[in-house]
């Protein structure tokens, strides 16, 4: 693995480490979305620069996850990806309607961004380690 692949990978458990940290406080479940979009982004970063693919400077997971489809079998559920990709910009910035289109998450839908964005760095990290000689 590539030192560029794992410090994309470091900084996307640091992000799934704060979720951690935050996860049972309602009130921060802005956050949690964010820090569970973020480690999403960052595992998919780390397999772009693992595969050497060029792209452009971009934030949309279902771009970036359109980019390393074709490399790996990442099993996903669209509807979350979809979902975390609304967070980037909401979840930092007060807007019109708030939060996604519903204002803030649920701790119930925090917990499963956490748990999608959790499972999803497992699967880049499994796919980029180096195979094992028996």
């Amino acid at each position: 693995m590539k030192p560029i692949t794992k410090a994309w990978l470091d900084r996307a458990l640091d992000d799934l480490d704060a979720i951690e940290q935050l996860l049972e406080i309602e009130h921060l479940t802005n956050i949690v979305a964010f820090h569970a979009q973020q480690a999403v982004e960052k595992s998919l970063k780390a397999v772009i620069e693992e595969l050497e693919i060029s792209f452009v400077k971009i934030h949309s997971l279902v771009r970036l996850y359109a980019l390393v489809q074709p490399y790996y079998d990442l099993t996903h559920d669209m509807d979350t990806l979809e979902q975390l990709d609304a967070v980037y910009t909401e979840s930092r910035y007060p807007s019109e309607m708030g939060l996604l289109p519903y204002n803030k998450p649920t701790i119930a839908e925090s917990k499963k961004f956490h748990q999608f964005a959790r499972q999803f760095y497992e699967q880049v990290t499994v796919n980029l380690e180096p195979e094992q000689e028996e």
